[in-house]
């Protein structure tokens, strides 16, 4: 009787076996197509991450020796304050289960639902981007204690609210045709409109303005500092964007890192080159930023713009970085590291260039455009208001001439560095290579 069972098993295998097989293949393709998405999203936020260190190099080398210490310290609690009010609130009104009218979503706090830890962490490094691009275009004067309380409110509902109108599907900008595939408008732009209503705020640093209203140069203390913060932001970039697809299989990985490479280097030539013909020679920092340019303006477009496109739209871009750091000098608005013109300027124009190349909406961008400036700087105006308003917002005049280092942290950056403060005298531009407006 058992010989007969056993008899009866073999031949029951030997029959269903074949039959089996394709679906117990299929199972294990899928669990190992699971697996590899899942891992270059983790990667892909990895690299993202690695853009923190690329900030604080670009906005220390670019500002002077004596508030190095500050900018490192907000670049660092930025991030780190920010993702525990991400990991709280923050993907949870941007991602959760239920949406409140395309506006808000809800459900999912603390991260409720562990399967989605991935999704989370190249989430929360897109928001310390948005949250460390305020800490450039405010820096050498702005309290370190008004710059935390500020964090929580980029991390925790400005920048979340972007995001559900758009990447959840359930937002109203989505249903309107708007695209943006790795965040030239719902990054770089909530990050730079922030900056501005920060900037218009805290108003401008001692020195910055003669008494006729000119500028003048307040030269950073190492373009070393800055360029190698934008090769590591542009090294960091291909995980922005080529992450963006969420997955590794069935998606083409390989045009986004070309499109994420013609664009700055297109952007920096354009920079470089128009900075020649405009101040007579080269100028270092303005050929960075136009790299930086080039690389916010493709983000938007990386997966539908063309490789000739891409070079077109970084171009442009470094074209527009430049005029726009001139332009809002003059206006004194006083931008240390040029992060509203890097990642504002050229924001607008990343969305835009999806619809005049990459087949997008062109009511869709637009309004997408007006919605995330109007939000975001309404939002943050008041925030920073109320901060003004409270505790203050500015240091005193005798701080910030000793340097945020010293009488915020106690400490010296460069302990055996010594600088002396200088001021050049007031010209008609103000070029970056003085070591000013990086982004």
């Amino acid at each position: 009787m058992k010989r007969l069972a056993t008899g009866s098993l073999l031949t029951a295998l030997a029959v269903m076996g074949p039959l089996a097989a394709p679906a117990f293949a299929q199972a294990d393709l899928a669990t190992i197509e699971h697996s590899v998405n899942e891992l270059w999203l983790v990667m892909a936020g990895i690299l993202v991450m690695f853009m923190q260190p690329g900030f604080a190099l670009v906005e220390s080398g670019f500002t002077r020796a004596k508030n190095a210490g500050n900018i490192v310290m907000k670049n660092f609690m930025d991030f780190s304050v920010g993702a525990l009010v991400y990991w709280a609130v923050g993907f949870a009104f941007a991602y959760g289960g239920t949406s409140v009218g395309g506006f808000i979503a809800t459900g999912d706090f603390f991260l409720g639902d562990s399967s989605r830890a991935s999704e989370w962490f190249f989430q929360v490094v897109f928001a310390a981007t948005a949250a460390t691009i305020v800490s450039g275009a405010v820096a050498e004067r702005v309290k370190f204690t008004a710059y935390l309380i500020y964090t929580p409110f980029i991390t925790g509902l400005i920048y979340p609210v972007v995001t559900h109108w758009t990447w959840s599907g359930a937002g109203w900008l989505t249903d309107l045709g708007y695209s943006d595939f790795a965040g030239s408008g719902i990054v770089h732009l909530v990050g730079a409109t922030a900056a501005l209503a920060g900037v218009m705020v805290v108003g401008p640093r001692i020195g910055k303005y003669d008494e006729n209203g000119k500028p003048v140069a307040i030269p950073g203390h190492s373009l070393t500092l800055g360029a190698l913060g934008v090769f590591i932001l542009w090294f960091g970039w291909y995980g922005f964007n080529a992450g963006s697809w969420l997955a590794a299989v069935d998606v083409d990985l390989a045009s986004v890192v070309v499109t994420t490479t013609l664009a700055p280097a297109a952007g920096a030539t354009a920079a470089m080159f128009l900075s020649w013909f405009k101040l007579g020679k080269p100028d270092v920092g303005l050929a960075l930023n136009g790299a930086l340019a080039g690389l916010v303006g493709i983000t938007a477009g990386a997966d539908s713009i063309a490789f000739g496109a891409s070079i077109i739209v970084g171009l442009i871009a470094g074209a527009i970085v430049v005029y726009s750091i001139i332009g809002l000098e003059r206006m004194g608005i006083d931008d240390p590291v040029g992060a509203i013109s890097v990642h504002g300027a050229a924001g607008i124009w990343g969305v835009i260039a999806v619809a005049a190349f990459g087949g997008g909406s062109w009511s869709g961008q637009l309004i997408g455009v007006a919605a995330i400036i109007g939000w975001t700087f309404v939002t943050s105006f008041v925030v920073f208001k109320i901060v003004d308003m409270t505790i203050g917002l500015r240091v005193s005049a005798e701080e910030e001439l000793a340097g945020l280092d010293r009488t915020e942290h106690g400490t010296d950056s460069w302990p055996e560095f010594v600088f002396q403060e200088t001021m050049a005298p007031p010209r008609e531009y103000d070029p970056v290579g003085s070591g000013e407006r990086m982004g």
